[in-house]
């Protein structure tokens, strides 16, 4: 159906041919973006247009005028008709009539409709005091009546915003930025909302109005095209939901992608961000203009009355060999000549990121435009000066960015292209892969004070998840692109091997830390082999904290930090080649050796509660510590099911178990019986935490079996049906080969829910295996447990038996 048809069915039909016209429209999958968004707007007009005639006959001094999106042409399935009833003034009772006249009918047909009725003085003096007001305006555009009475105050208000452009546009900054603060990043949300936050649909407005006030203008290339894929989501997101939504949901993003004939919901994620990171940087760049150009402006005049009249000459700072300083940017020398120079792009860069000081447009265009490609391997001064940029802290973010937005760094790493944008499923992570990997570098650079090789830290930082672009383990595939990443550069051989088994073994320490039994001299003995090195373990601790720091705030804390500490250190003395085969189990604390004598002494549990905060790992306490939460220690005479019991007690009182530790307790000499420690920390999912002595009855009652702890909690799921939400990935349990020679190791990775850790303790009880120690972490809704088990007779569990285990465990978690 064209759009000359679809107006003469609107002309023939009224309101009603409206809306049959507008629905088919919308349901022709042949027309999409900007030619349907065209089309929508067109067949409003004409459908306004007709409205305004029949209901304005013998009325002049009025016209209809169309702002905002509707008045660009942009009209998505869903948007508001933004409409101004303009008039002269000299009929108001006719012009209000004349506004039912067209309202109504809008609203009759559940059109969403933003109006408003104005004398052109009214407009102007609304404008002036409203920013949103101003910004519409400029968008005006004529629909029918008085075209003369329209042209007039478009040019008025163009006039205005332009002499209150010095005043303004800080305002309009300010309004952008604080919306940045509360809708977060376009380009890193999961569920990004695609108009308000930052790198959205009202940046690229915003731009729009800094280029009409012609004080400073975006780089204009790639804007417009990717502010046509985010209107093309926006609309897709329309037709998928029927809402006028512009949060892009994780339900429905499948649904969005098939509307826009993408692969996958990944691939639209991966366009979105891509648009996002086009618009955020034509913003950071026009902002940082108009910063200068206001500078400028207000120190010109007493400039001019120093120097007599004369224009002033910028300063130049030299910084590196073809690169100065310049009205706050760093820019290239007048001299500097990037055909001849291949290292001259990372030679701004890490002069600029150690200045501190943004990397001027043209300069990075000039640069992408005509800098010859770097020889393999690299010379040395173009590794040195890598290394320095991505040493330099926080400032590293925005060069690097700088220097992406053009293509620099794909085409010096060309393995970037496939982590770049690359969003990451995860609610533990905050970053798509390509951040992540910049902020690892931010903060491997603060660490560089505690290895031998800075330059290989950072470098691993930069590497370690380059594999996520490839199929399979990212590890696996990263540890062969960091070699040949790192013989790329110019590394030798020794330093590319280290290179590569950092990359491959970056998650060694953490997983192990808080998924193994660091008593057992297997799970240090394993590790050392893997490491190698004691300079290797070095790096491979720092990369960790830098890793998990750079993931998100429920990846890494004091108590992980300890625990990553502790492995070092007791690997670290394996490579010194001190003997493991015997190792002493580490005293109980006073605390934890009075409550396991209580314990024995009365045969029932005995427990505590306590806050616990302390400060960050190998820090000195400042200002307010960190808090790890509630510290619960339960002492309990060793007997079957105490695993499931304690954890369904806490499930019961609303507990979440952050971390957990299950451990067989040595007892003073003199002191007979067996006693299991359990140290877990514990947070209320809402209100107050119960009393000690009320979990201690309640725990009583569940090891003698007089509480029914599951009946109690399917009551309680029954009570509160789930919410519909993200479909949680299948739960796994695996088995650790070779993970210890005294226990089996099961790992079980599932969705975090309440109770969870009692169905696993039950279900574990139930296959008639004894658990020797377990070690529970919660990384954001993902719980990552293992536990270490053993048949009745204390030895590990034969072959048969271990697959028997771990099929049932699965089938109890999926059920």
């Amino acid at each position: 159906m064209s759009s000359t048809d679809v107006r003469k069915e609107t002309e023939d039909s009224g309101p009603s041919g409206y809306a049959a016209a507008r629905l088919r429209l919308l349901s022709e999958g042949a027309q999409s973006g900007p030619p349907r968004r065209s089309a929508l707007s067109e067949l409003t007009d004409d459908w306004l247009s007709g409205l305004f005639t029949a209901g304005a006959e013998g009325l002049r001094g009025v016209s209809l005028v169309a702002v905002g999106g509707y008045g660009r042409g942009e009209l998505s399935p869903r948007s508001d008709l933004d409409l101004l009833l303009l008039h002269d003034g000299s009929d108001s009772g006719a012009v209000a009539a004349l506004a039912d006249r067209i309202w109504y009918p809008v609203w009759d047909l559940g059109l969403a409709l933003d109006h408003s009725v104005r004398t052109p003085a009214e407009a102007r003096k609304t404008a002036g005091e409203d920013l949103k007001v101003q910004l519409g305006l400029l968008d005006a555009r004529h629909l029918a009546g008085d075209l003369g009475l329209t042209a007039g105050l478009r040019t008025a208000v163009l006039a205005d915003w332009r002499n209150q452009a010095p005043k303004r546009l800080p305002e309009l900054q300010e309004l952008c930025a604080e919306r940045a603060e509360r809708q977060g990043e376009l380009q890193y949300l999961l569920e990004p909302d695609l108009k308000e936050a930052r790198g959205g649909l009202r940046d690229a407005t915003a731009l729009r109005a800094v280029a009409a006030s012609w004080l400073a203008d975006a780089p204009r290339e790639g804007l417009d095209d990717a502010r046509r894929r985010l209107l093309d989501v926006r609309d897709a997101l329309h037709l998928a939901t029927g809402r006028a939504t512009d949060r892009l949901a994780l339900q429905e993003q499948d649904q969005v992608a098939a509307e826009l004939g993408l692969l996958d919901a990944d691939t639209l994620l991966r366009q979105v961000y891509e648009a996002a990171r086009v618009v955020s940087y034509a913003s950071d760049v026009t902002w940082r203009e108009v910063g200068r150009v206001l500078r400028s402006r207000a120190v010109r005049p007493r400039l001019r009355a120093m120097l007599g009249g004369g224009k002033p000459v910028a300063e130049r700072s030299p910084l590196a060999e073809g690169v100065v300083e310049m009205d706050g940017e760093v820019v290239l020398a007048r001299a500097a000549r990037p055909e001849r120079d291949p290292v001259l792009p990372l030679r701004a860069a890490a002069a600029a990121a150690q200045a501190g000081l943004p990397l001027s447009l043209h300069a990075v265009r000039r640069m992408a435009a005509h800098a010859r490609p770097l020889p393999t391997p690299w010379p040395a001064e173009a590794r040195e000066q890598l290394v320095t940029l991505l040493g330099s802290g926080a400032p590293t973010i925005d060069v690097w960015e700088a220097l992406e937005a053009e293509g620099l760094i794909t085409r010096l790493l060309p393995d970037w292209e496939r982590v770049r944008c690359r969003p990451q499923r995860n609610a533990v992570h905050i970053w798509t892969v390509d951040r992540h990997l910049i902020e690892t570098a931010v903060r491997a650079s603060e660490f560089t004070r505690r290895v031998h090789r800075p330059d290989l830290l950072l470098v691993a930082a930069l590497l370690h998840d380059i594999g996520k672009g490839w199929p399979g383990d990212h590890s696996v595939a990263g540890e062969i692109i960091a070699k040949d990443v790192a013989a790329r550069i110019g590394f030798d051989r020794e330093d590319v091997a280290v290179l590569a088994a950092l990359v491959r073994h970056h998650l060694l320490l953490i997983d192990t830390a808080t998924r193994r039994d660091l008593e057992d001299p297997e799970t240090v003995r394993s590790v050392a082999e893997a490491v190698g090195t004691q300079s290797t373990l070095e790096l491979l601790h720092a990369l960790t904290e830098a890793d998990a720091l750079a993931t998100g705030p429920a990846a890494w804390s004091s108590w992980r930090g300890s625990l990553v500490a502790d492995l070092v250190k007791r690997v670290a003395a394996v490579l010194a080649g001190d003997d493991l085969e015997e190792p002493e189990a580490a005293a109980p604390t006073a605390e934890q050796e009075r409550l396991a004598i209580e314990a024995v002494a009365t045969g029932s549990p005995v427990l505590s509660l306590r806050a616990q905060t302390e400060p960050p790992t190998g820090e000195e306490p400042s200002g307010d510590p960190e808090p790890l939460g509630v510290e619960l220690l339960i002492a309990v005479p060793d007997q079957p099911g105490v695993l499931p019991a304690v954890a369904g007690v806490l499930a019961m009182h609303r507990l979440t178990v952050r971390t957990a530790e299950l451990t067989a307790l040595d007892l003073p000499d003199g002191v007979e019986g067996s006693v299991l420690l359990l140290n877990w920390r514990v947070a209320a999912e809402y209100g107050s935490l119960p009393q000690a002595a009320r979990l201690r009855a309640d725990l009583v009652r569940a090891l003698d079996g007089s509480l029914d702890i599951a009946g109690r909690l399917a009551e309680r799921d029954a009570a509160y049906p789930r919410r519909r939400g993200v479909v949680a990935p299948p739960p796994r349990v695996t088995v650790a080969p070779a993970a210890s020679r005294l226990a089996t190791v099961i790992e079980v990775r599932a969705q975090d829910a309440p109770g969870l850790l009692f169905r696993i303790g039950r279900a574990l009880e139930d296959a008639s295996v004894r658990v020797r120690s377990a070690h529970v972490s919660t990384l954001g809704a993902n719980a990552v447990d293992a536990f270490y088990v053993t048949g009745p007779e204390g030895a590990p569990l034969p072959g048969d038996e271990v697959a028997s285990v771990t099929r049932k465990l699965e089938e109890t978690l999926r059920g």
